[in-house]
């Protein structure tokens, strides 16, 4: 990995007060190596759609992460081309695997199936 830098302190300081939030900071980590729909955030986390989409839309305006659309359907992935891609990877290290509750949504039959 490069030691690629941030422009600015007040970047930074954007980008943490963002992943300061245990709920998108818990999206991150699932979406560093999974692509989500929001239904199954809505389903992690118990939460209605606007509140998850809220989340969302505060780190697709900062540029961590991506979405692609299918049909209805909007799925989210961490943005590899944004300048700050390094320094979240760099936070995301320390931050435990939150695979397990992807693995729990599949017991339950709801990991993507829901949204197609």
């Amino acid at each position: 990995m490069s030691t690629k830098s941030i422009d600015s302190i007040e970047k930074a300081a954007h980008i943490l007060k963002l992943l300061g939030d245990k709920t998108r900071l818990s999206m991150v980590k699932l979406i560093e190596s999974n692509e989500c729909c929001v239904c199954e955030f809505v389903d992690i986390y118990q939460a209605s759609q606007p509140s998850i989409s809220q989340h969302l839309r505060k780190l697709r305006d900062a540029e961590l992460v991506k979405e692609r659309r299918k049909g209805q359907w909007v799925f989210y992935s961490l943005n590899k081309e944004s300048q700050y891609y390094e320094f979240v990877l760099g936070i995301l290290e320390s931050v435990p695997s939150q695979d397990e509750r992807l693995k729990e949504l599949e017991k339950q039959g709801l990991r993507i199936s829901c949204c197609e």
